[in-house]
């Protein structure tokens, strides 16, 4: 199954993805690219971080299933190599999601978001975002929230990433079992 987990920045995609991972080892996150420095505190494990070359260099192989020049950087989703028996789980921004779900049109789309916009400012602050990437990041919430809905995203809000994580887990148990259930014989 591929799971497609998009938010705005402060949305909590990085806490909550982590969280349920550690829950489920059936889940294989694919790790994005960025061109962009690790935030302080950032793990560093939190995406590939590559220079622009290494960055161009996957594009020429075709390594990406989608990429984008994003504010000041570039970010990039590769294609997928999880080990057998994994479900894949992008944690991208709503425009990769797009470009996912045209590839995989039964992926299911999860669009993550913060209980408020004060809130998601707050989170931004405290991940280490200048003020001015604070303001870009809240401008464009808006208008990711209105990409979602066109990709059908089913809405969670993040106000505990505990709560938002059994959430995500019952959504993906029910696409699973629904995917068994469609695979067994009459």
């Amino acid at each position: 199954m591929i799971i497609v987990v998009s938010g705005p920045g402060g949305a909590g995609k990085g806490t909550v993805v982590a969280a349920w991972r550690e829950r489920d080892p059936k889940l294989y996150v694919n790790r994005s690219w960025t061109t962009r420095e690790r935030r302080p505190g950032e793990a560093e494990d939190a995406y590939v971080f590559a220079t622009w070359d290494e960055f161009q260099r996957r594009i020429d192989d075709g390594g990406f299933l989608e990429w984008v020049d994003f504010l000041d950087y570039r970010q990039g989703s590769p294609v997928p190599e999880p080990p057998e028996g994994h479900d894949v789980i992008f944690e991208i921004d709503v425009y990769g999601a797009k470009a996912v779900k045209e590839k995989f049109p039964d992926a299911l789309c999860i669009y993550l978001e913060a209980p408020s916009r004060e809130v998601q400012r707050e989170r931004l602050v405290h991940r280490g975002d200048t003020p001015e990437r604070v303001e870009q990041r809240v401008a464009r919430a808006d208008e990711e929230a209105a990409a979602a809905k066109d990709l059908d995203s089913v809405l969670v809000v993040n106000h505990e990433v505990s709560d938002t994580v059994d959430h995500l887990a019952a959504l993906v148990d029910e696409r699973r079992r629904a995917a068994r259930a469609s695979s067994e014989p009459d």
